[in-house]
């Protein structure tokens, strides 16, 4: 009997990654990466203002680009063996569309128009809509927020639409409906992309759109105009129900099929976020926690429904029936910056010596500038009087969402350097860790295992090490460098009705995990006294913002 195959596409913030994947023991089969052209070029962004958005033309094209290169090694035969396709996304990564379906940057009068392209997740310029939400959600009879953490982000859904109703007359009334990236792209390569008729993510709808069967679907008509009138309509635009994502979304279109060189029975699943996907990839389990560290950082739980039927998680990201194993609730919390914190101080020591030496010099410097920190950040002594930074680079997701927030440093003097300040700052990232692992625990949540996932993990030892010795728990590092794409393989295999659940896709495919980092005795304690620092510094930075 011939292998099958399943295809699993991850866009995350700077490219997308296709991985094809054999449903039978999880080998890869190919692998490709395509970087967004526009996005790096810097297009449609302004840094200063947190606005970060993405043209549709850089999906597509990198999508082609990606799937085409991890193909690239296999026979037409085993082409033809390719029985399912997933995708996983940024989010809330939104966009608006006409009334078929097509984001209105695809429109000739709206190319150039960043407010008619994908707001990226980390777009942070509707906190003050989203401090609105908030509002609303404290005087409303229905606490629309009480599945979300409590506290609406202005990185989400609602947020982001209505900052854009407010800023472009023109793209409120061209814009029929909004759809998440998930849903979009998915859609995109089934060739139905109608928004009243696609399948919507149970991901992107719970822990964004403040979607729960509760509330029978969306918040209601009422609740979003009491926010905004501009609001008003747009409910009933938008979707009903939900699905989870081992459901089916549709089968390839034809075009699509013969652009890929694919059968055209391959099934489309319905797409979620990354960071869910990736947890599945990284052979999530109840109660296992499972970092996504990449730029920002994606924490996952699943636990039982039956078990946490009464529990409210505050200040997370969500918790929503599905989200991420069906038949189990899934949990979400993480920081706004993790790796893009690292890039921030690295492009601080590059920018001069470009400005200075030349592109050439900087480039070089770039390649060496994170290995050559942490190599040398490693080799310092941990005291209660080191630097201590927090996190809030880009402001805090979790716990308890505040995009307004700055990052601080307290106690350098004039013999602090370069790999000290950096230091400070993987201190933070973790100690941001930590107060999202307490949150948790604080809240009758046990973690009993804790993953990491993502080029974070992979790549960085001192980082892990670090981490594992703030949280002072052991920590396992999936095999796989692609956990993401490897976990939308998974969910294609379910999809495409090769295995009959997740669990099974996960057992049969999974990669397993090739390191585990183990807490020092000789750094917790220290590391607890710098943690009760870094909780000082940001509840000063906090109430005296």
């Amino acid at each position: 009997m011939s292998s099958t195959y399943t295809i699993g596409i991850d866009f995350g913030t700077d490219s997308v990654r296709a991985v094809v994947v054999n449903t039978a023991n999880g080998s890869t089969a190919g692998a490709a990466v395509s970087y967004y052209k526009r996005w790096k070029e810097g297009k449609y962004c302004d840094a200063s203002i947190s606005q970060f958005r993405q043209h549709p033309k850089d999906y597509l094209e990198s999508l082609e680009e990606a799937v085409k290169g991890a193909l690239a090694g296999l026979s037409t035969e085993e082409r033809l063996q390719v029985k399912g396709i997933s995708i996983d996304t940024t989010g809330s990564t939104v966009v608006a569309v006409n009334e078929e379906g097509v984001p209105l940057s695809l429109l000739p009068e709206f190319e150039e128009n960043p407010h008619a392209m994908f707001i990226l997740w980390k777009d942070h310029t509707a906190n003050k809509e989203a401090e609105e939400v908030n509002a609303a959600a404290t005087k409303s009879a229905i606490d629309y927020t009480k599945y979300v953490g409590g506290i609406y982000s202005s990185e989400w859904f609602w947020a982001k639409i209505l900052k854009t109703y407010r800023t472009d007359a023109g793209v409120r009334a061209a814009a029929y409906s909004w759809m998440e990236h998930c849903d979009w792209i998915s859609a995109v390569l089934t060739g139905e992309t109608k928004p009243l008729e696609i399948k919507r993510s149970r991901c992107a709808a719970g822990h964004k759109a403040m979607w729960n069967e509760e509330f029978d679907g969306l918040p209601s008509e009422e609740f979003l105009t009491s926010i905004d009138p501009l609001l008003g309509g747009l409910r009933e635009r938008l979707f009903q129900d939900t699905a989870t994502s081992d459901q089916v979304m549709g089968t390839i279109s034809a075009e699509w099929a013969e652009t890929l060189g694919l059968a055209t029975d391959v099934v489309i699943g319905v797409g979620a976020f990354d960071c869910h996907m990736g947890a599945v990839g990284a052979e999530i389990s109840p109660y296992a926690f499972v970092r996504v560290m990449g730029t920002s950082t994606c924490d996952i739980l699943i636990a039982p429904n039956e078990e946490m039927k009464d529990t409210l998680v505050k200040g997370i990201c969500g918790q929503v029936d599905g989200s991420v194993v069906p038949g189990y609730l899934g949990m979400e919390a993480g920081q706004s910056a993790y790796g893009d914190y690292y890039a921030w101080f690295q492009k601080l020591i590059v920018g001069p010596v470009c400005s200075l030496l030349g592109e050439e010099a900087a480039a070089q410097l770039e390649d060496k500038i994170l290995p050559y920190l942490s190599e040398e950040a490693f080799k310092l002594p941990v005291s209660e009087n080191d630097v201590v930074a927090t996190d809030w680079i880009n402001g805090r997701r979790t716990p308890d969402a505040n995009h307004t927030l700055k990052a601080g440093f307290i106690g350098m003097n004039l013999s602090t350097d370069a790999v000290k300040m950096f230091k400070a700052i993987v201190e933070a990232t973790s100690f941001g860790s930590k107060a999202i692992v307490d949150r948790f625990i604080s809240q009758g949540v046990p973690i009993k295992e804790v993953i990491a996932i993502g080029g974070v993990a992979k790549k960085s030892p001192f980082v892990m090490q670090n981490l594992s010795d703030v949280l002072n728990v052991p920590i396992k590092v999936a095999t796989s460098d692609q956990a993401c794409a490897l976990g939308a393989a998974m969910f294609a295999a379910v999809a495409a009705g090769i295995h009959p659940d997740v669990k099974t896709a996960q057992e049969k495919m999974g990669s397993g995990f090739d390191k585990e980092y183990y807490p020092r005795p000789e750094y917790v304690e220290v590391y607890q006294k710098l943690y009760s620092k870094y909780q000082k510094l940001g509840n000063f930075i906090e109430t005296n913002a």
